[in-house]
């Protein structure tokens, strides 16, 4: 198994500066060209990787400053995959939450060309020596979890098992390979789809689906191995475990409990970035299950508002964890990103560093070292 760079670590995204929206707003009124967006997102690149760097991580990502959501824009660039752009929704207590986006299978899946490799090359060039670049990309179980078995063409697909599995896989072995050669050995997977499994509303949607929410984890687990069956040997596979992020709302809740074992047991991941931020997420027993050799960064500081965690709350939170998984196995994050979409949580710019800081400062105190 490969070890993360440091005892502390971020899931990746960052909120957008406001030149940059505005950028893109005039991209999509047609009033500047593609290539005009992409100088614009290249200066605020280089500035988010300066702002991680002088905060003192060692994983450095470009913010996901390229996408708009940080899934879609990943999936419909495959082969064979159709996505319809979310809404957003008001709910009846005034709150905002989006509604899942539609991803659709309407052909072979396929890897029809490289699709973070020119985002990494230029993120690796404004990246510090001894610094490691890190890319974040949409789990494979995206492409399955929300629309069920509607959600994938019969015709591509009359059967699910093995064809679809393996394509998917295989493209994103081609994705991986592709990173590989252009240098990066630090890949996260962001999912929702287990997390979501832990709660019994999300549950009930995949049963009205036709889909029996025990049988998926273990499903999934299988499916997650299929791609790091073709990972390139020296690589870090990282997954993201997310409830929902969406301006600082969530999507699910629930104790990690009914995915723990094919989660932590079934799956050869490196390292598991696990929402822990507050009571939605559980206490930690889950973590009886982590095998030796691998790294669970527990998610304990949250990004979703701008309030600063107690450094003493946080210790004596991880020495619960550690009552449950090895202390020589844990490290620590911020739950979530800071803008999982282009729209950005309730947060202020100056509360990301103060966060960071706080995650850097805890886990040195606890573990020692950088």
């Amino acid at each position: 198994m490969m070890k993360l760079p440091a005892r502390y670590d971020h899931v990746g995204s960052f909120l957008r500066p406001k030149y940059l929206l505005e950028a893109r707003a005039q991209k999509a009124k047609g009033e500047i060209t593609p290539a005009q967006l992409r100088k614009v997102e290249d200066q605020a690149i280089s500035e988010i990787v300066k702002f991680q760097e002088d905060v003192g991580l060692q994983s450095i990502t470009d913010g996901e400053f390229r996408r708009t959501y940080f899934h879609i824009d990943f999936l419909e660039k495959l082969g064979g995959v159709k996505t319809d752009i979310p809404v957003t929704i008001r709910k009846p207590d005034g709150s905002e939450e989006l509604a899942p986006p539609v991803i659709r299978v309407i052909d072979k899946v396929r890897h029809a060309k490289d699709i973070q490799r020119a985002d990494f090359e230029y993120l690796k060039s404004q990246v510090s020596a001894g610094r490691t670049p890190k890319v974040t990309i949409p789990s494979p179980t995206m492409l399955h979890f929300r629309g069920g078995r509607a959600g994938i063409s019969k015709e591509a697909y009359p059967e699910l098992e093995p064809a679809f599995y393996d394509d998917v896989a295989k493209a994103y072995g081609d994705e991986l390979r592709s990173l590989y050669e252009a240098g990066c050995r630090y890949v996260q997977m962001d999912d929702t789809n287990l997390a979501y499994l832990c709660d019994e509303k999300m549950r009930e949607a995949a049963r009205q689906r036709g889909d029996d929410p025990n049988e998926l984890p273990h499903r999934y687990a299988k499916f997650i191995n299929k791609v790091v069956a073709q990972k390139p040997q020296g690589m870090l596979l990282a997954m993201h475990l997310c409830r929902g992020n969406f301006k600082s709302t969530h999507a699910a809740a629930g104790n990690y409990e009914p995915v723990a074992e094919a989660l932590l047991k079934e799956m050869d991941i490196d390292a598991y970035f696990m929402e822990y931020d507050d009571e939605r997420s559980g206490d930690f027993r889950p973590l009886r299950y982590l095998p030796k050799g691998k790294t669970v960064v527990l998610g304990l500081v949250t990004t979703k508002f701008g309030q600063l965690e107690s450094k003493d709350a946080l210790k004596r939170r991880i020495e619960e964890a550690a009552k449950y998984a090895p202390m020589e196995q844990l490290a620590l994050s911020p739950q979530c990103g800071f803008s999982s979409t282009v729209h950005g949580n309730n947060i202020a710019v100056e509360d990301q560093r103060n966060k960071l800081r706080l995650v850097i400062e805890t886990a040195r105190e606890m573990w020692g070292g950088d």
